[in-house]
């Protein structure tokens, strides 16, 4: 008898980063519930290109800063199967530029998002991933260590907070059978920035010479879901080309 297929969340799904982990994902067999913030267009055109592959596909609206509406999401999961994977994959930034320049609201937005939203899809997905079987994936960033001077230190701190979250509810939740860990992305080419051309400006500062392409970082974090990955909770797996 054949095991059934995993049923994995991704917040952030629709675009850059989390819509390249949904479609590995779905390659790789997995149902997907696709998270999305305002653009159900996107979300509805990954979900298309999923159900192209023959996997189920969900596609719901989350707040990843409200406890509510994440528990409304990893609801849908029950439309696909028991929940098996949680990707966070969700965040942005509004502040851009040195610490003392920016608007307090928008730094108060950008933690909010980045480490207020990983805590809380993390408190959630404990509650609805099976037992036995789950595994978080957090999406952090280089930044947690380079700490981004002049760009958004503030967003670095955040991810630094990630990384933390990540190691520590990997010990708390593991005696319950669930899998917790971090991937950490360089700069990739996605419309995360403000700058689209930033990638290209940042590449001479990349040990390997160029920013990353989103399904460079879908493959490691599809590794962390998959049986391969067993044995494997509270690391951080960085993809920064070098950083």
């Amino acid at each position: 008898m054949q095991n059934p297929s995993p049923v994995t969340a991704v917040t952030g799904g629709s675009r850059g980063i989390g819509a390249a982990v949904v479609r590995r994902l779905a390659a790789e067999g997995h149902h997907v519930v696709i998270g999305y913030r305002d653009d159900v267009d996107a979300a509805a055109q990954v979900a298309a290109e999923v159900q192209a592959l023959g996997r189920g596909a969900v596609i719901a609206a989350v707040d990843v800063t409200d406890p509510r509406s994440l528990d409304a999401f990893f609801g849908e999961a029950q439309n696909l199967g028991p929940l098996t994977g949680v990707v966070a994959a969700a965040g942005a930034v509004r502040g851009v530029g040195r610490l003392f320049d920016l608007d307090p609201s928008d730094v108060k937005q950008d933690l909010e998002v980045n480490l207020l939203g990983a805590v809380l899809t993390s408190r959630a997905a404990v509650h609805h991933l099976a037992r036995g079987a789950g595994s978080l994936v957090l999406i952090g960033s280089a930044a947690a260590t380079l700490g981004s001077p002049g760009s958004y230190v503030h967003y670095a701190a955040a991810k630094a907070g990630v990384a933390a979250l990540s190691l520590g509810l990997s010990k708390e939740v593991a005696s319950e059978g669930i899998r917790v860990n971090c991937v950490e992305p360089g700069t990739v080419w996605t419309d995360f920035h403000q700058d689209p051309d930033r990638p290209a400006k940042v590449a001479s500062s990349v040990p390997l010479g160029r920013a990353a392409m989103p399904d460079e970082i879908a493959g490691a974090v599809a590794w962390l879901l998959s049986p391969d990955a067993a044995y494997t909770t509270g690391a951080t797996l960085r993809v920064a080309g070098g950083l």
